[in-house]
């Protein structure tokens, strides 16, 4: 199992809230910090998740294709990012 997905299991996040972050992921990554932080997940802990997705970023892509979600939109959501800087 995917690490970030683990990690969120491990806090009793359930499948449901787990697939919604993914999807607001693939849709709007900016929104997906808000999703997060609704779920409860202490600073210090959630600080460590983030910690490994900075040093690891390939596993938000086998996140998503674990949970069958399009990656190609957070590809394209991360193009619209960086013509808008």
């Amino acid at each position: 199992m995917n690490p970030i997905i683990a990690m969120l299991k491990e806090h009793s996040i359930s499948d449901e809230k787990i697939n919604e972050l993914f999807q607001t992921l693939t849709d709007n990554p900016l929104m997906a910090m808000g999703v997060i932080q609704q779920l409860g997940i202490p600073p210090e802990q959630l600080q460590g998740m983030m910690g490994l997705v900075m040093t690891q970023p390939n596993l938000i892509k086998e996140a998503v294709d674990e949970l069958g979600l399009d990656f190609s939109k957070v590809e394209a959501a991360k193009s619209k990012l960086k013509e808008g800087s």
